[in-house]
């Protein structure tokens, strides 16, 4: 059976209360959500294990692509061939180079997607014009929801932001049709590049492994994906559970980085928990 998503607009007198009746207590069972095991990236590393939430909701191509890679094996033993702290992490061509690419056709920006009512969704700030807010772990902006009623098709221009974690596929200089099998992670928030990239995941467990892999463009001792699998996949896999970003233990936590960030705030202020039961 489907439900509704629920959408919540978070305000801050709900978000002040929010905080004070949850305090520091620990996440209680409610407030987590298995994560779906066929749209997880399994990504074995020199440094240790990462673990990746997909999204076809906004990147239906780049989602197909890296999961068929990883499922033929294309992905593992690969370099990551560029890595600049305090920026991004780069991976997944053959020949382990900037502008390598596999034998498939290369892919069209989704760098946009429309959003509707029916995609679950979390809002958690609205700038003027504009909502943020989480679809699972992965942050996006969009235009103001409001204008859902007036528009033919009842959804909105959306976007992912490039947040600390973000995946997104690479691409050659020229926009247009180039992706292909490249992938990326942010390593601190860069906003700046959003609408000019495809995002598509988001790392929940395992991103202190990509902060400290070897730096260097190339690096001069450069780490490997051992193997990149889909959860789904495997056998005696472990249970990956994210924070319910419908719960009152996630309503708490954006009341709390809102409080210290103040006129600052961001969405890339937020991180998602999430939890690897073996």
């Amino acid at each position: 059976m489907q439900h509704s998503p629920r959408r919540w607009f978070l305000l801050p007198a709900v978000l002040s209360a929010a905080a004070s009746i949850i305090g520091a207590t620990p996440a209680a069972a409610s407030n987590w959500r298995a994560a779906d095991a066929q749209n997880v990236l399994v990504i074995d590393t020199d440094k240790g294990r990462v673990f990746v939430e997909l999204h076809p909701e906004m990147a239906p191509r780049a989602v197909e692509r890296v999961k068929r890679l990883a499922r033929r094996g294309s992905y593992d033993g690969l370099l990551f061939h560029r890595v600049i702290p305090g920026f991004v992490v780069q991976t997944g061509n053959p020949n382990n180079h900037d502008g390598g690419k596999t034998e498939l056709p290369n892919l069209a920006p989704e760098f946009r997607f429309r959003l509707n009512a029916d995609m679950a969704h979390t809002v958690v700030a609205r700038p003027a014009g504009l909502n943020e807010g989480f679809m699972g772990a992965l942050p996006y902006i969009s235009v103001d929801e409001s204008r859902m009623a007036i528009n033919p098709d009842h959804a909105v221009h959306a976007w992912a932001s490039h947040c600390s974690g973000t995946m997104g596929m690479g691409r050659d200089d020229t926009p247009i049709d180039s992706a292909n099998s490249e992938i990326y992670f942010m390593l601190a928030p860069t906003q700046r590049l959003d609408h000019e990239y495809t995002l598509f995941g988001q790392v929940v467990a395992g991103g202190e492994v990509l902060q400290g892999l070897n730096a260097g463009e190339p690096p001069a001792h450069p780490d490997a994906m051992r193997r990149v699998q889909v959860l789904a996949d495997m056998t005696a896999a472990p249970k990956l559970e994210i924070m319910d970003t419908h719960s009152a233990a996630f309503t708490a936590q954006v009341a709390r980085v809102r409080a210290e960030k103040g006129a600052d705030f961001s969405i890339c202020d937020i991180t998602v928990p999430a939890r690897v039961i073996p």
